[in-house]
């Protein structure tokens, strides 16, 4: 391609967003060989002490080439042609082994089909970089996995980079490649967006197709940018009829707003510290979401202290309902296959075993009474600020902060999984130990594109732009 890349490191090429690559291919001043080749350099080095990766596509190259010829032939295939994009391993990508973090599947048969996102990567173009690494079914906020090892956080090696979008954002913080793909059950995208500095979006239910359907699990981005996030919501967010639950397209906003105050002016922002469950945030996550609204109540939004708008403890009966999840997962498989998983995960499914179908209804009675509950608070509300986690990444070796409580740390998250709003993680500071702190801002559901606009702004307002941390 005509044009040579900028001067310095090639690991400069690993800083750049999608965002960023998509102008500089536009204009020839760089090629998506050399950006590729960057990368996957960087990925050699780095990877054996993340474990962000199990699998490099040994194909990228090739699609890099391609995506050269395309841009110099000035017929790019789509919005991410020569992106380098990194996958989970719960999301399918044809030929392809997907293990869902767990040595229960394995030896894993690759995958027979795409799953729509991967689906939707291809088409637009993007450079699939390879499957990145997770916890045993997802079931962890952290990096333990029995099938492939323990990820790490780059901020600091002996802290997770949460989970279970694991070793996706891993990979995004250590510039392993600008974009990922995640998936969010109950925080997956969020917690490690958190966890590891990064943007990460849990949109609508249905608004981003996936299979097996879900009225609570969404596949969703991850990103060192607002902006970047939203070029990739947008490439995934195109209907796919293998999802039951798919809604129709909607054009995202735009992703570098001139005017960020706009977004901002006359919103109505409730700011929730506490919710009088679970595991309480710590001082320095309560000060950094504080010093949020107040940036954002200077710029005209109504910010106000709003309670907690769960009805009652939802603790038992979101984990009732995921344990039962679990287990029943796990029980499909033979008793070889179940006592592969890793024994906390085994441990904490095996709690399911003496619920009742009565405790089970009851769990998901009260899941829809949280649903009814915070739909009416959002009556008054356009948007919620609070805490991703109660905490910065703990350590990497551990499944659970507390393992009595193994999901008292979630529930600043999975609670808008269950009544299916947009919510995301972006930075807002960094602690004492130098770990960076995610603030999560949660929309009406449906306004996935206010959201986005009003996490750019802040973005914008706050003016600071995420980094990599030195490695």
């Amino acid at each position: 391609m005509v044009g040579a890349p900028p001067a310095g490191e090639p690991d400069e090429l690993c800083r750049l967003t999608a965002t960023e690559l998509i102008a500089a291919y536009a204009t020839r001043r760089l090629s998506p060989v050399d950006v590729t080749a960057s990368i996957l350099g960087r990925i050699h080095r780095l990877n054996p002490a993340l474990l962000a990766f199990y699998l490099v596509d040994d194909g990228a190259m090739a699609a890099a080439l391609a995506s050269e010829a395309r841009w110099m032939r000035g017929v790019p295939a789509g919005p991410l042609d020569g992106v380098p994009v990194s996958i989970k391993d719960s999301i399918a990508v044809a030929g392809r082994p997907m293990y869902r973090g767990s040595k229960a599947y394995a030896p894993a048969v690759p995958s027979s089909v795409d799953a729509p996102p991967t689906a939707r990567l291809r088409e637009a173009g993007a450079i699939l970089l390879g499957k990145t690494t997770m916890p045993d079914l997802g079931c962890l906020a952290s990096g333990v996995s029995s099938q492939h090892g323990t990820a790490r956080n780059p901020w600091n090696l002996a802290r997770t980079p949460g989970g279970s979008t694991s070793g996706g954002a891993a990979a995004v913080a250590a510039g392993l490649g600008p974009l990922t793909v995640g998936s969010d059950l109950g925080g997956s995208v969020r917690i490690p967006a958190a966890f590891c500095g990064l943007v990460g979006f849990k949109p609508t239910q249905g608004r981003i197709p996936h299979i097996p359907a879900s009225s609570m699990r969404s596949a969703g981005p991850l990103a060192r940018s607002v902006a970047d996030v939203m070029l990739l919501t947008a490439v995934l967010s195109q209907p796919d009829r293998r999802d039951c639950l798919s809604l129709p397209f909607s054009p995202p906003p735009d992703p570098t707003p001139e005017a960020p105050e706009e977004s901002v002016r006359g919103a109505r922002i409730g700011l929730l510290l506490e919710l009088g469950a679970g595991t309480p945030a710590g001082p320095e996550i309560r000060a950094a979401v504080e010093g949020a609204g107040r940036l954002l109540a200077a710029h005209g939004a109504k910010v106000e202290p709003v309670p907690a708008l769960f009805p009652e403890d939802p603790e038992w009966a979101i984990e009732t309902y995921f344990r039962a999840r679990a287990l029943s997962e796990l029980q499909h498989l033979p008793p070889d296959r179940q006592a592969a998983a890793h024994p906390d995960v085994q441990g904490w499914c095996g709690g399911a075993k003496g619920l009742s179908a009565a405790d089970l209804l009851e769990a998901m009675n009260g899941l829809d009474r949280l649903r009814v509950h915070v739909n009416d608070a959002f009556a008054s509300l356009d948007f919620v600020l609070s805490p991703v986690m109660p905490m910065t990444a703990y350590a990497a070796d551990i499944a659970f902060p507390d393992r009595d409580r193994a999901w008292s740390h979630l529930l600043f998250t999975a609670a808008y999984n269950q009544t299916q709003q947009p919510a995301l993680s972006v930075p807002c500071g960094f602690d004492r130990d130098g770990l960076p702190i995610g603030l999560q801002i949660i929309g009406q559901r449906f306004a996935d594109h206010a959201l986005l606009r009003l996490a750019a702004a802040f973005e914008s307002l706050r003016g600071s732009r995420a980094s990599l941390p030195v490695l």
